[in-house]
């Protein structure tokens, strides 16, 4: 067997090191490294680099719900500011044109970041419940919001990133409070709508929901929720 078709079994690290602001938001990782194999034998150097953040590596996915009389769910989407799709995605440079274009908003769900506080499912659950009163303005306890299977890794290739998914039931659909939001810039002109989970589905295939997370969290629901749908 050549040593290329030998399975990697650990890395050997050269060299080690965070690049970037410390005030940012987020770090670039640069590791030089080999691929260390079942035999023994070592890769030729490389570079790998990966986003880190220092607040914690992790993010909660909340898909908050509501069952109309008619048996029917809704879903809570937010429209939120995400400045690194105005910034980052030159309409000049992309492939295909984006389907909603002219950003900075995007609609997604609930989302937030595991700050390293939060330790073990009990930890995320109550992450959960912090966001979901920031970002939508209601008030759920963390017994009252459940994981909606397992987590997932949205970009492992440049970002060690987990989303732990989530869903929470809202009784009162009035019952809500202005979002008190975390006090950022980012948080400015957000706002919120119902939407009808089948339709909200269809938004993620057409394009009107361009964010990942979201049509897999909704994906989830609608499958937990069957044959309530």
């Amino acid at each position: 067997m050549a040593d290329h078709d030998q399975p990697v079994t650990d890395f050997e690290i050269d060299s080690d090191g965070l690049h970037g602001a410390q005030s940012g938001f987020l770090r670039v990782r640069r590791v030089h490294l080999r691929n260390i194999r079942a035999d023994g034998s070592r890769s030729e150097p490389y570079v790998c680099d990966f986003v880190t953040r220092p607040k914690g590596p992790d993010a909660v996915v909340v898909a908050l719900w509501h069952r109309g009389p008619d048996g029917a769910v809704e879903v809570l989407l937010r429209r939120g500011l995400r400045p690194a799709l105005r910034l980052g995605r030159p309409p000049d440079e992309l492939p295909v044109p984006d389907a909603e274009g002219d950003y900075p908003y995007l609609l997604e769900v609930v989302a937030g970041i595991i700050e390293r506080e939060d330790v073990g499912r009990d930890g995320v659950l109550n992450r959960a419940a912090i966001e979901i009163a920031e970002e939508s303005g209601y008030t759920v306890r963390p017994a009252d919001v459940d994981f909606l299977g397992a987590g997932v890794f949205p970009t492992p290739g440049s970002m060690p990133e987990k989303f732990w998914l989530t869903h929470a039931q809202i009784v009162d659909k009035a019952a809500s409070n202005p979002p008190s939001g975390d006090g950022s810039p980012m948080e400015e002109g957000a706002s919120t709508q119902w939407m009808p989970l089948t339709e909200a589905i269809e938004a993620c295939m057409s394009g009107r929901i361009e964010d990942a997370k979201t049509e897999l969290c909704l994906r989830r629901l609608r499958d937990l929720l069957r044959p309530g749908v």
